[in-house]
């Protein structure tokens, strides 16, 4: 994980900044919030750019993330994905708005039945997609199955920026 220093060589950070923090007071509750900071990624549309061509590239050993930005009520994350890279199946311990930003990701949605984990759906997201989503309803996997680079722009309810958003992996029995 890289924390970005500074917004001016990433454009558009400093406002998207300015507008999530200014949701963010305004969400009573956590599906409100991820609700109303999807709507600021929608209004605002950032690019890649907010990435160096450098980090854009991501790597062989799997996805990569780069925090652009981290506060007490949110942290701003990039996530570049390689095609096949992949998450582990897992669930958050706080809100997550995220929008695509290059290429296409596939997110897997899970449910616990009993003490199963049972595949519930699943959901092609192509580039400019935007999505919030709050615990407890929230275990999935995300993937790259398109065959380039996917870049996903993620804002976490927390200051992740010694940490991570995940709560719990699970694996899926056959």
């Amino acid at each position: 994980m890289t924390i970005a220093s500074g917004t001016r060589s990433r454009p558009g950070l400093a406002e998207l900044i300015e507008q999530i923090r200014h949701r963010t007071r305004q969400g009573t509750d956590a599906r409100t919030t991820a609700r109303l900071v999807a709507e600021v990624l929608t209004e605002l549309s950032p690019t890649a750019d907010l990435l160096t061509a450098a980090e854009r590239e991501g790597s062989a050993d799997g996805y990569t993330r780069h925090t652009l930005h981290a506060e007490s009520a949110f942290s701003i994350s990039a996530v570049v994905w390689r095609p096949g890279q992949l998450t582990e199946i897992h669930d958050h311990l706080v809100w997550c708005s995220f929008l695509v930003l290059q290429g296409a990701e596939t997110e897997t949605v899970f449910d616990i039945d009993g003490d199963r984990l049972v595949r519930t759906g699943q959901c092609e997201r192509p580039a400019g997609s935007v999505s919030g989503v709050a615990p407890p309803d929230d275990i999935h996997q995300v993937h790259n199955t398109g065959d380039t680079v996917a870049i996903t722009l993620h804002v976490y309810g927390a200051d992740l920026s010694q940490g991570t958003s995940v709560r719990r992996s699970y694996r899926q029995r056959s």
